[in-house]
Formats: structure tokens, C-alpha cells, sequence
């Protein structure tokens, strides 16, 4: 979908459909009041109506609506005029605040994955256009307009990125392919890319992560992409789970359960589409983007519960589950990421636990973390962002629930409770003592994926975690 931005009052912009926005009182004054009432249109809730004959789409909008409302409002009202046969569509501004939502709304409303599909729909709607003039008759500033637009653009479009490779299929999208767009990744917007294969992983210590790997054909890969602008007001690490595919090895996921288990890999696909887009925004901030690629599969040579696997900063690690894999590959990539960078701050992302949709709810977010200044900024930012996070708290007592008599620590808690936050207190492990305050852990797994259509996101992959951390990294460069 194109969308670009018109220095023009709305009436003098060529486009085959206008789109507007109408609020309650607005309504009362409406030119085209009475056919709308006579066709049901209220202008209550999210209420659509389009009037062909007068090439125009109206869209209930609450007085006090908030950007929220503006941006999933504009993605139900594009998904509506993409079933119709009209080339472009036209809309006013509302409010210079609202302008940013808007544009997310149409980008990320209009998504569509139809890579698996033998025939496609292509819809006939390939170009929206804003007017520089707001709906009162007022008009903006065209340059302002301009760079929010062009930032806007580049953040909706890394989250589309983002939602492709999740949707892909786990044939598709191996540790090794996941590898090659990073590496393609790498030489399009002029990152650096290393790659480890199986064989720098052993020569790295990185024992949990090569056992979680072990039992399937494809074998993992741990990498790495970094974004150096000249002068660096931070930097930051990035770190994401990038489970192509979780069986659950030999603790075997039910049928059910199976499905969907390309999404596990979400959090290294976020990863890799924020410093897509902060190398593209050309943010003042050196970015480094670790991501464990591996494959958890059953086989002769599984690792197995009962196994006792020494981590790359040298803890050991009781397997009580090899269904609890995606934090054995974050322990090793969480040292090696230390190892490797001093940043400012370490960040990793992971469909973790589905322990976090329990205590959240399939749409938040579950922030972790030492920092509570840290953490309520990353919900700050989401808030902004358009994102939901929700923070789940440490203590002392769940800590004692992943304790081993055999090990340094299990794999899994001794008690159903708690497992978001025990699995988080598992990765406090591997977080070194200096860096404890610094470091913030982003379970997604409830709201990487879904399987119902809600606000601006479609089935599949929704790019969670993009938003929220660009905005929070954006915000430090001010």
C-alpha cells in the first residue's frame, strides 16, 4: 500500500474515494445526514458506512477519541475500502497528533500474507493519500508532515517485515534460512553480519543452545547484526529466540499444541526488524542484534530430561522439560551477547511462556526485570506506540521455585505458578551482575500471534515489540 502526503486542501486532491472521520456532534451537522440515518449510520462505535454515489466512506469516531482509536478506526475502515474496486482513497488530517496513528493504521491494517495461497486477491486500493488540511478547513505545516510521515512509514513497514517472517512455515523459514535474511538484511541496509554455525557454537561453549538443536537435520545458527551510527549516544543489545519450530522434543507438545509453533520464533524476527528500522531511521543509537536460531525436534541423539547441560557462563542447568527450550538458548546467547558487547542496556524478546498469557491476557506484553524506572518506561513507550505491556513482578519466594538439588538451576519451576515470572528468574541467571539493572526481558508470547483479527493486526505474526522499542529508543535520542 502507498501512501504519501498531498500539500493540497482535500477537495483539490484527485483520488476515486474519500474517507472521514465523523464524532457525534459532528454528525448533527453532517451535509449528508439523512441518507446516513436512513442507511443505519449513527456515528456510534465503529460504525461504517460508504455512500458510492457520493464516492465517500464514513467512519464513527468518539469526540475524545484517542490515538488508539484514530489508528485501529483507520485499519477497519482500509480493510473495508480494500473489498471494493476503488484505485485511491483521500483523507483530511485530524490533528498533527493523530497523524502517526493514522498512517500505522493503513500500513499495518492493509497487511496481508498470501505467500501460501495459489491464487491471490490483490485488492484494487493501492494508494492513500493525505491531505495536508485538516478537517476544520485549518491546514499543518507539509514539512512536519512530511517526517512523521516518512518515520511512520519505516516503523509500519519493519513490522510488516516482522510479520512475514513469522508467518512463515517452518520448511521455509529453518535456522540456517533465518541465517540468509540476516545476512541479506545485512548487505541491503549496511549492517554488519556475523554468523556462527554448529561448529563455533562448540568451540563457544554454547552447550544448551547446540542441545536444544541437537536432535533436528537443521542445524542451529547464532547471529548477529549490528547498526554503528558515528557517534553513538547508547548502545544497546538486542536479544530474541528464534525457535524455528518447537515440538517440545522428547516432553512432546500435544497435537493441538503443535500448531502455530512457527510463531516461537517471533521475538528474533523483532529483533531483526528494529534495527532494520533503526538503521533506516538512522537513530544516533549502536544497535546489536543476537538471535539463537535453533530447531527443537525428538531424535535418537535428543537431549532428554534428566540431562545436565553447563551453560556458557559456566552454570549448569537441570532439564526437567524439553519443552522449557527457548530459555536454554537464551542463557547461552545472553552470555555470549555480554561477552561479545558492553552496552548500556540489554533487551531480549521471546515467546516464552504461555504461563504470560494466562496472568496477561493473549494482547499484553509480560516486562520483566531488576528496573522498575526501566520497565515503566518500556510501558510508557508502548502506551505511545500503540502496544500493550504489562509488568509482572520478582520476588524472593518464586526464585526458590527453579532451584536444583543436582544443578545450579532447573530448566523448569517445581510449582505450576508463577511461570512467566520463574522462567524470567531462570534468564536472571545468565545476566551478569553488572548488567542486572540494565537488563529488561519481553515475554510475547501471547501477543506475537494471533488467530483472530483485532485492532490493526490480521491472522498470524503481528510484529510485537517493534513499536514499543523504537519509541523507547527514539525517545532516548531527543
Amino acid at each position: 500500500m502507498n501512501v504519501k502526503l498531498s500539500n493540497q486542501p482535500l477537495a483539490l486532491i484527485d483520488a476515486n474515494l474519500t474517507l472521514e472521520f465523523i464524532t457525534p456532534k459532528g454528525f448533527e451537522t453532517h451535509p449528508h445526514r439523512a441518507i446516513l440515518t436512513q442507511a443505519g449510520f449513527k456515528a456510534e462505535g465503529e460504525q461504517l458506512c460508504t455512500l458510492h454515489e457520493h464516492r465517500l466512506m464514513v467512519c464513527a469516531i468518539a469526540e475524545d477519541a484517542t490515538a488508539e482509536l484514530y489508528r485501529a478506526t483507520m485499519a477497519n475502515a482500509i480493510k473495508a475500502a480494500m473489498g471494493f474496486n476503488y484505485a485511491t482513497l483521500k483523507i483530511a488530517q485530524y490533528g498533527t497528533s493523530m497523524f502517526a496513528p493514522m498512517i500505522e493504521g493503513a500500513v499495518l491494517g492493509s497487511y496481508r500474507f498470501e505467500q501460501y495461497k495459489s491464487e491471490t486477491k490483490p485488492s484494487a486500493l493501492t494508494q492513500i493519500i493525505f491531505s495536508t488540511e485538516n478537517h476544520d478547513g485549518t491546514t499543518n505545516d507539509f514539512d512536519e508532515l512530511e517526517i512523521t510521515l516518512n518515520q511512520t512509514l519505516i516503523i509500519a513497514k519493519a513490522t510488516n517485515f516482522v510479520r512475514d517472517l513469522v508467518n512463515q512455515t517452518p520448511y521455509d523459514m529453518t535456522p540456517q534460512a533465518m541465517a540468509v535474511v540476516a545476512d541479506t538484511l545485512a548487505e541491503k541496509n549496511d549492517l554488519e553480519c556475523t554468523i556462527l554455525d554448529v561448529s563455533s557454537l562448540e568451540a563457544k561453549k554454547m552447550n544448551a543452545m547446540l542441545a536444544v538443536g541437537r536432535a533436528s537435520h537443521n542445524p542451529p545458527h547464532l547471529i548477529h547484526l549490528t547498526y554503528k551510527p558515528a557517534n553513538p549516544q547508547k548502545i544497546i543489545t538486542l536479544v530474541g529466540k528464534g525457535l524455528t519450530y518447537d515440538s517440545g522434543g522428547l516432553s512432546l507438545k500435544a497435537a493441538t499444541s503443535m500448531v502455530t509453533m512457527k510463531m516461537d520464533k517471533a521475538g528474533a524476527c523483532a529483533v531483526m526488524g528494529i534495527i532494520k528500522a533503526v538503521s533506516e531511521l538512522k537513530l544516533d543509537i549502536e544497535v546489536h542484534a543476537f538471535i539463537g536460531a535453533v530447531e527443537n525436534m525428538i531424535g535418537g541423539n535428543a537431549y532428554k530430561p534428566d540431562d545436565v547441560l553447563r551453560a556458557k557462563n559456566g552454570k549448569t542447568i537441570e532439564v526437567r522439560n524439553t519443552d522449557a527450550e527457548g530459555r536454554l538458548v537464551l542463557a547461552d546467547v545472553l552470555g555470549y551477547a555480554q561477552e561479545s558487547v558492553k552496552a548500556d542496556y540489554i533487551f531480549d524478546f521471546a515467546t516464552l511462556t504461555g504461563a504470560c498469557m494466562v496472568a496477561l491476557g493473549p494482547y499484553t506484553t509480560g516486562v520483566m526485570g531488576h528496573n522498575q524506572e526501566l520497565k515503566e518506561s518500556f510501558v510508557n513507550a508502548a502506551e505511545k506506540a500503540g502496544e500493550y505491556c504489562g509488568i509482572l513482578p520478582f520476588n524472593r519466594h518464586l526464585k526458590k521455585l527453579i532451584k536444583s538439588d543436582l544443578a545450579d538451576v532447573c530448566n523448569v519451576s517445581s510449582k505450576p505458578y508463577g511461570g512467566a515470572i520463574t522462567a524470567a528468574l531462570f534468564l536472571d541467571n545468565f545476566i551478569d551482575e553488572d548488567m542486572k539493572e540494565k537488563w529488561v526481558h519481553f515475554d510475547i508470547a501471547g501477543s506475537a500471534y494471533t488467530e483472530s483479527a483485532w485492532d490493526v493486526h490480521t491472522y498470524g505474526g503481528t510484529g510485537a515489540g517493534v513499536r514499543m522499542t523504537l519509541k523507547w529508543l527514539m525517545e532516548q535520542c531527543k
